[in-house]
Parts: structure tokens; sequence; C-alpha cells
């Protein structure tokens, strides 16, 4: 079983050792004003902690008696959130005498892809909230060959949408209004070798909104063109670089046909192989953590109690990878 309580998304996941997902249930704050606020997130992780738990053993037919690991979202992430994962998967593992397992939430991101995916060694392009990196194993750990200079593209994506009005997560609106978008808007494109920055995009944006000049669909459509040209063109880059195979698209931002769309074309290009997480995998869940748990676990991973501290700033190559 696998607790995700990183930001907005409480996830209760249930995978099998061969990584069928029994059942992945969440549910997700969401505000129509505003983003994510931390304490409000986390109380709303309290609230539905008993209903998303229920759902899940109820959806994989299971007891907490038949679950054999423990595992939950370690870091990185939003303090208040992540203590309340942590502190569900504590009173469990000690209430039915399970190991528990705390994971790195982006390196999770990373596995369930190359799960679902049958990839082997791709270079990973991981697109979330408050993270956006491009990855690959060398040297026996996730290395970092491009990433953000300031925010995530998920949050970039949300920060733009309060300036439209969007409500909060914004990212499937603005995928929805950009498709209605027909007129391209000249606005800043950063991007600094394999590495990017995208707030100076987001002031030109809030200002461009304040005129009401444009449209918001013209406004979406431009945001994601230039951003996810951004995107591609570093990861490219990277490709070229270290030589990789395949390339895969994971995270939440991972859901948006019009990224998946601009990766392919240059992965056909490329001649490598291309492939995004399925959708209900994309976002925040449970599932993902329960497989990395399972993996970390097989690898001779224990953790005792004292060892599950929650890691705001816990980077992704910081971590040994010894099960791959």
């Amino acid at each position: 079983m696998g607790i995700e309580s990183t930001a907005h998304t409480l996830g209760v996941g249930i995978v099998t050792e061969s990584g069928k997902v029994l059942a992945n249930e969440r549910h997700t704050f969401t505000t129509k004003v505003g983003g994510i606020h931390p304490r409000k997130a986390a109380d709303h992780h309290i609230d539905f902690y008993p209903e998303v738990l229920k759902n899940a053993l109820e959806k994989a037919s299971l007891k907490l008696t038949d679950i054999d690991i423990i595992g939950f979202s370690q870091g990185p992430g939003l303090g208040a959130c992540l203590r309340i994962g942590a502190a569900a998967a504590r009173s469990l593992s000690k209430l039915y005498n399970k190991p528990i397992i705390g994971v790195n939430h982006c390196i999770a991101h990373v596995e369930i892809g190359k799960l679902k995916t049958g990839f082997k060694d791709p270079i990973t392009l991981y697109t979330s909230g408050a993270n956006t990196q491009i990855l690959a194993v060398a040297s026996g750990r996730y290395r970092v060959f491009g990433e953000t200079l300031d925010i995530g593209v998920g949050n970039f994506l949300d920060a733009f949408g309060r300036a439209l009005g969007l409500g909060f997560p914004a990212g499937p609106t603005i995928e929805k209004l950009a498709r209605e978008g027909k007129n391209y808007i000249e606005i800043p494109y950063s991007i600094k070798g394999m590495d990017f920055a995208f707030s100076g995009l987001q002031t030109r944006l809030e200002q461009l909104a304040n005129t009401k000049k444009y449209s918001n669909e013209d406004l979406c459509y431009s945001t994601q063109e230039t951003v996810f040209a951004v995107l591609t063109e570093a990861t490219e880059r990277a490709i070229a670089h270290i030589n990789k195979k395949e390339i895969l698209l994971t995270g939440g931002v991972a859901a948006n046909k019009r990224l998946q769309e601009m990766l392919a074309k240059m992965a056909e290009q490329r001649g490598v192989n291309f492939a995004a997480v399925p959708f209900d995998l994309a976002c925040d869940n449970g599932a993902m953590i329960a497989w990395q748990a399972i993996l970390e676990y097989k690898s001779g991973k224990k953790q005792e109690i004292k060892d599950t501290e929650v890691n705001q700033y816990w980077r992704t190559d910081q971590i040994d990878v010894n099960w791959v």
C-alpha cells in the first residue's frame, strides 16, 4: 500500500509485487480562488483519509491485514501535507506490524512510468507542480541533466491560471482553452542549455492578462506552445548529449496532450522511442508510491519509525538507485 500526500492530492494505492494496480483512490484539494494553501490542504488530507483508505481497500477487495508493506511519500513536498501521510503510514505500520518504507515522490513518478511503458533506461522529462527535471540513471543515481531554475511547470501553469481566474488546479482548464486559441502572442522564451526558467514568462503573462487585450484562449494557446517548446528543446538536447534511446514523460503535466504531441514528434525525428505515463498515473497518486516501496523493499531497504521523518527538500539525485 502506498500513501501519497505531498501537496494537493491525498492518494492511497495498492499494487501487487508484479506491478498490477489493484486500487488507486485519491481526493484532491481544489479551490476557485487562489492556489494551494498548505495548512488547508493538510486539513483536507485529514478529513478525507478514512474515506480514501476505505475506498482503496474495497476496490482491491482486501483488508489491512492482507497488506505486506506500507509505503509513503517521505519527500519532497509541503511539510504540513507530508506529515499527514507519514503519520498515517506510521500508525498502520505499528498497528498491523508491517514494514514501513518512505520513498522519494519524484523517483516514484519515474518508476511507475517505466513499469507501465516497459522502458528500461529512458531519459525522463519529469513535469510536476514544484519539480521539472530531465533525469536519467548514471553511476547509480538519477542524475539531473536539466531542470527549472525557478518554479516547476505545474506551479507556473497554476499561477498563470490564477491571473486568468481559472481556479486551482488550472492545468486542465488551460489545456482546454488552448485548443480554442488561434493567435500566437509573442512571449519570453527562456532556456539556458538544458535548464529553463518560467518566472519571467509568468510576470509577462500576468501583465498581458491585465491589459484585457487578448482572449484567454489565445493566452493559453501561446503559453502552451512556448513553454512546451522549451521543455521539448531541453529534452532533445539531453538526448543528444547522453545518447539514450527512450524518452519517458511523467508527472502531473504529462497528462497534457499538446506536450505529448511535441515530444512524440521530436522523438520520431530523432529515431528514439517515446511514451507518456498513463493518464490515471500521471498526477500524484498512491499507486506509484506503493510500487516504489515494493522496489526498494525488495532491494533490501529497511526503515524504523525513527527513520521516517519527512524531508521537504529531498532531491532526486540524492538517492542511491540500487533496484535498477
